[in-house]
């Protein structure tokens, strides 16, 4: 049987994280170091005529019809059959692997609906647009993250550094240089939900203060931005801690996330925030070649579970 593949990369935003869904600009990458992958395979002798869902990596061995409808899967699955214009699925296995930690700000669930709907597009032989793809797997976003801005499913859709307003048509960034990143994993996974409700009920019960460091950040996006453009790289790591200092403002730091971030800088990291959701999950250090072994080093001996070295360049990948 003809497998029908698709692979989906993960990102890390450089700045905007929160701000973003209140309106100001964020800055985001992909990260193809990890990946969520999907196959899909007919079973036309398949004794049940189901769709079998295996994803080992979350624990799920399962008939998609005995999944809860508003399940992930299950819903990213009957959004792109509707798309498709297949009424009803024929007999299949679909496998779906990943390297990208859950929980960890990589944009996991994004990245896993994203394979999962180009390759049932594949299977029926067709092709998706980009942005079709993208408000796909942001349907399923919505559904389970509550109100997420959109970031994640454009960067890992369109595979390239991505300038974001919500509500408006992202506008790729190009760098001037290679920026390095060292990724650090807090190990403490956090729901991004769970999160951006309690920053919703922050801005609620303290408005003003809330505001101005969301205003704060989005003019570290725009600041960052003219530096990514113009390649002046040691600038943007002070715009990285200032970001860093007014998410921790807000709580949505961790002990362990400030202790990696501190000891990535007192390394010779150009600058380190967190990066995603917060209270756990990833921070990233921006490095030059001679200081990246020496962070990577620091941040494992302060605790990070797994580390990644990557690097955005100044070309996009489409």
């Amino acid at each position: 049987m003809t497998a029908f593949s698709a692979t989906a990369s993960g990102k890390i935003i450089l700045f905007g994280e929160h701000s973003v869904v209140y309106g100001q600009p964020a800055i985001a990458v992909p990260v193809d170091i990890v990946q969520a992958r999907a196959v899909v395979v007919a079973a036309p002798r398949s004794p049940t005529g189901a769709v079998h869902l295996i994803a080992a990596d979350i624990g799920l061995d399962a008939l998609l019809a005995d999944l809860p409808a508003d399940h992930p899967l299950a819903l990213a699955i009957t959004l792109t059959s509707l798309q498709l214009n297949i009424p009803r699925l024929p007999a299949m296995e679909i496998r779906i692997t990943s390297t990208i930690p859950v929980a960890a700000g990589f944009g996991s669930s994004a990245a896993t609906s994203i394979a999962l709907i180009r390759a049932l597009a594949a299977f029926a032989g067709q092709r998706l647009s980009h942005a079709v793809v993208s408000d796909l797997a942001y349907q399923v976003e919505r559904r389970h993250h509550g109100n997420p801005s959109g970031i994640d499913n454009t960067v890992i859709t369109y595979g390239q550094p991505v300038y974001f307003v919500r509500g408006q048509p992202f506008e790729p960034l190009e760098p001037a240089q290679p920026l390095m990143l060292v990724i650090g994993d807090s190990g403490v996974q956090s729901s991004t939900a769970g999160v951006v409700a309690d920053v919703r009920r922050l801005y609620e019960t303290q408005p003003e203060r809330t505001l101005a460091a969301f205003q704060s950040m989005g003019e570290l996006a725009r600041q960052a931005r003219a530096l990514i453009e113009a390649g002046q790289v040691n600038e943007l790591g002070t715009l990285m801690k200032s970001n860093h200092a007014l998410l921790r403002g807000l709580t949505i730091s961790s002990p362990e996330l400030d202790r990696l971030v501190d000891a990535a800088l007192a390394a010779g990291a150009l600058g380190a925030k967190l990066s995603g959701g917060g209270r756990g999950g990833n921070m990233i250090a921006l490095v030059t070649e001679s200081s990246a072994g020496a962070v990577e080093t620091a941040i494992r001996s302060a605790g990070t579970a797994r580390t990644w070295v990557t690097t955005v360049t100044a070309h996009p990948r489409r």
